[in-house]
């Protein structure tokens, strides 16, 4: 049932898909980078869009088994089926769209941003359903799992040659450039930096759709419930997480906190758990986590990232770091520094959740003094660190860092250690 339910999911995309492709080129800018090819060749032959975009995708996925052989695994040939129906919806949705042609260079922008809009929710009810890829991803993974190649940078490659590849198909059919213009950069652009959005805003469908996946088995309750029986008792709140401004010192007290209560202490040893998980090294792991410097840049930059087996690498170290984190928390009796993890826990009544600050005279003091910096040196570096906290924190939990509200606690760490420490230890009993 839930397979049947994915696949009549994944058709409403294909459809969408098709609609957003055939609008996006109704603007009569270009189209899609991946559609460029069929549209070009559409423009100088009598086959129809859908005609040649059911043969290129047939190409894609003949190439697919000259590249990756005995590794081409045999769902990979539900993109036959897929690329026809595909094919044969656009053809239908261009007939649907016939009224549509916009004679205004303004209309035609609003027809392809509508296009871009519509297609990139095609593109985010595909990932949603999770059961195929269409073939010019598909043959970009294959590069990638051949080769070993990043997906972002591949796939920017893939888009830029087969909007060239048309380009010179044009001029050599038809001795000018037509069927790839500023609409195609337009589209490469926004489809899948929507896609993202979509995904982000509508997070909460796919549990409503398939809670089969995300229900509990009775085995995993029950171990759960035997860990927590198993936990030694305490009188104190069982997870305290610490989110803290850059030098406010928050790592410092969030050692001292363990020690006093007995407590796991987590910090930079996220790094080297979260590391094991993924594949990529500690100083990797280390330099772009909570390092988000612009969240727009950002989706705009990875956009290209739209399916769950192809997340982009900083999305990837966050989805790690969050199940390390609900593991240690899962074990109970420790302190988390960092990485959203008053968010990652949050709903968990055994968690304290503490913000520290500090002014910026007082935290500038103790950079310089920690890190041998001039006033200014130090000024700079917990401005541009606060940012990137700031926006990562933002990005992944569409909550405002350093609000109040997100924590049971916010303290100046300029009143003094001591102080800061009777209070959240005076708090932590109390939570418990």
């Amino acid at each position: 049932m839930n397979k049947l339910k994915r696949y009549i999911i994944f058709l409403i995309g294909l459809f969408v898909n098709s609609l957003g492709v055939s609008l996006i080129t109704k603007a009569n800018l270009g189209t899609s980078p991946i559609s460029s090819i069929p549209y070009v060749l559409s423009l100088n032959f009598p086959l129809t869009l859908g005609n040649f975009t059911i043969i290129f995708s047939l190409l894609l996925i003949f190439l697919q088994l000259l590249i990756l052989r005995k590794n081409f695994k045999p769902e990979y040939y539900l993109q036959i089926p897929v690329s026809i129906l595909f094919g044969y919806f656009i053809d239908f949705t261009m007939i649907l769209l016939a009224f549509v042609q916009p004679e205004s260079y303004p209309s035609k922008i609003i027809y392809l941003l509508i296009g871009c809009v519509i297609l990139g929710f095609g593109v985010y009810i595909e990932v949603l359903a999770d059961v195929v890829m269409l073939p010019g991803e598909s043959f970009v993974r294959a590069i990638v799992q051949t080769w070993n190649r990043e997906f972002g940078s591949t796939k920017v490659c893939f888009d830029v040659s087969m909007a060239v590849i048309a380009a010179v198909l044009s001029f050599v059919l038809a001795h000018r450039l037509d069927g790839v213009r500023e609409g195609t950069v337009i589209a490469a652009l926004l489809v899948g930096f929507i896609a993202r959005q979509f995904g982000k805003a509508l997070a909460f469908v796919k549990p409503l759709l398939f809670p089969e996946d995300y229900a509990k088995s009775s085995e995993e309750e029950s171990s759960d419930k035997n860990a927590k029986k198993a936990a030694t008792p305490s009188e104190y709140a069982s997870v305290i997480t610490i989110g803290r401004q850059y030098g406010s010192g928050g790592s410092e007290l969030g050692q001292i906190l363990a020690d006093k209560l007995g407590y796991n202490f987590y910090d930079k040893e996220i790094i080297e758990m979260t590391a094991g998980t993924t594949g990529y090294s500690s100083n990797y792991v280390g330099e772009h986590q909570e390092s988000l410097t612009n969240s727009l840049l950002y989706d705009l930059v990875n956009h290209m990232y739209t399916f769950p087996e192809t997340e982009a690498p900083k999305d990837k170290i966050f989805d790690a770091q969050s199940k390390v984190i609900q593991e240690i928390a899962a074990k109970g009796h420790c302190v988390i520094v960092g990485r959203c993890a008053d968010q990652i826990l949050k709903g968990r009544t055994d968690c304290l959740n503490i913000f520290l600050h500090a002014p910026l005279k007082n935290r500038i003091e103790r950079v310089m003094d920690k890190k041998n910096l001039s006033e200014k040196e130090a000024k700079s570096l917990i401005l541009k660190e606060e940012r990137r906290r700031a926006d990562n924190y933002h990005y992944y939990t569409r909550q405002i860092w350093g609000a109040s509200a997100n924590y049971h606690l916010s303290l100046d760490t300029s009143l003094g250690y001591d102080y800061v420490m009777d209070v959240i230890l005076g708090t932590a009993k109390r939570l418990k």
